[in-house]
């Protein structure tokens, strides 16, 4: 049903603007009613009559459509409760909190320390590319 709708709204969305278009503006645009041919089916007037007429003919059920596709989108919402959304398999096992990262703005304390000019706390030494040296050996015991 949405569906239909959505299409037919489209289409009288189209036709709404093609009217527009077609309608003759103060400045002459791209309207339609131009010279006095040879006493054809529509005067001039009678074009703006028909085409004024179309275009709110068409603005109203561009109305219609908006207000029905507004109720059904609201129909097919389903309302979602914070007790609807509970663990089948019982209560809900209480989450084990845990420890902060580290502060933004990296080793130094957060942003709002860098910025402050508070002392910043030096960062560990970076390790040596060179490999560490061999423990010294133990000194002899004696019994």
């Amino acid at each position: 049903m949405q569906t239909v709708l959505i299409v037919i709204h489209l289409m009288i969305v189209l036709a709404m603007v093609g009217l527009v278009l077609l309608q003759k503006s103060e400045g002459g645009g791209l309207g339609l009613g131009g010279g006095g041919g040879a006493g054809g089916f529509l005067s001039s007037r009678g074009t703006a009559n028909v085409l004024t007429r179309s275009t709110a003919f068409l603005a109203a059920a561009f109305f219609v459509t908006s207000l029905l596709l507004s109720v059904i989108a609201g129909i097919e919402r389903k309302p979602r409760s914070l007790l609807d959304t509970a663990r089948p398999g019982g209560p809900a096992a209480p989450s084990v909190p845990t420890s902060p990262g580290p502060p933004l703005g990296g080793p130094g304390g957060g942003v709002l320390n860098q910025l402050g000019g508070a002392p910043q706390p030096q960062a560990p030494a970076a390790p040596s590319p060179f490999p560490a040296p061999p423990p010294a050996p133990a000194p002899p015991t004696s019994q």
